[in-house]
C-alpha cells in the first residue's frame, strides 16, 4: 500500500462490512420478508463499504491542492506564527 496508516482502518472496515453482508443473511430468521431482509443488508453492506473506501481513498491523492496567491505566500512565510 501507498501509505502504511491505511492498513489497519482498511482490515477492520473491510471486516466489519464483510460480516454485515456477508454473515448477518444466514442469521435472518425465516419468514415472508427473508429475501427482502437479506437483500437490504448485503445492498447496504456494498454500498456503504464503497462510499467509504472511495472517501478514504480520495484523500491520498487528491485532484487539486489549495491555490494561493504569491501575496498570501509571502505573508504566511513571513507572519506566521
Amino acid at each position: 500500500m501507498a501509505y502504511g496508516g491505511l492498513t489497519v482502518p482498511i482490515i477492520v472496515m473491510s471486516v466489519f462490512w464483510g460480516v454485515v453482508g456477508g454473515l448477518l443473511p444466514w442469521f435472518v430468521p425465516k419468514g415472508p420478508n427473508r429475501g427482502v431482509i437479506n437483500t437490504m443488508l448485503v445492498t447496504c453492506a456494498v454500498c456503504c463499504y464503497l462510499f467509504w473506501l472511495i472517501a478514504i481513498l480520495a484523500q491520498l491523492n487528491p485532484l487539486f491542492g489549495p491555490q494561493l496567491s504569491n501575496e498570501t505566500i509571502w505573508y504566511l512565510h513571513y507572519h506566521w506564527p
